[in-house]
């Protein structure tokens, strides 16, 4: 069980790293790549020191190795310049690229579960505390984040506020980003309470 949980950290570092690697080979903004990247270096680095002290399932490292893909994808290209992102407007007839609403929302879907665990495994929180307690880290967060992003594109790059944002126009673009982790943390939560329902015999 330990040498198949090992290979599947080795996997998911090696497909993390092979995305960074890709993403910072001519990005359509290195500047904004850079930006993007903070996120990555933090969450990594995090991973990193706690990894004996918060040890995490399998599942937690996988989920938290595809939302780091996703995230990598969007700062090659800027988030409101992916490919997938047009294409998937195009689709769905929308009028502006929806890739950061997708990732938003995947950080709510994507980071519950191992949030779940390190509450119910690390804080010993149990019962009725529990879930709600995930639901309002992910409410936390995402608020935290959309201030360090405000923050970044004014004191690190104010030329750069328009792409590193990503607002494309809309006034309510941190309200919408931050409802749909909201969303995604909703129906992770729901998935987790199904999953763990006790099978009636």
């Amino acid at each position: 069980m330990k040498s198949a949980r090992t290979a599947l950290l080795s996997l998911c570092s090696t497909l993390v790293l092979g995305v960074w690697l890709w993403s910072a080979i001519s990005p359509v903004s290195r500047q904004d790549w850079l930006l993007e990247n903070l996120l990555v270096f933090a969450l990594v680095a995090l991973l990193l020191i706690t990894r004996r002290r918060l040890v995490l399932s399998s599942v937690s490292y996988g989920l938290l190795s595809l939302f780091l893909v996703l995230h990598l994808y969007g700062s090659h290209y800027t988030y409101s310049e992916t490919p997938f992102g047009f294409w998937l407007s195009e689709q769905l007839e929308l009028e502006r690229n929806h890739y950061d609403r997708l990732v938003h929302f995947a950080f709510g879907l994507l980071l519950t579960y191992p949030l779940h665990e390190l509450l119910q495994k690390n804080a010993r929180v149990s019962g009725l505390w529990l879930m709600p307690l995930c639901l309002a880290t992910v409410m936390a967060l995402s608020s935290l984040y959309e201030q360090m992003e405000m923050l970044a594109a004014l004191v690190v790059a104010p030329d750069l506020g328009t792409a590193f944002l990503g607002t494309q126009g809309d006034e309510w673009d941190a309200q919408k980003d931050a409802a749909l982790a909201i969303l995604g943390a909703l129906l992770a939560l729901l998935l987790i309470r199904l999953l763990n329902r006790p099978s009636c015999h």
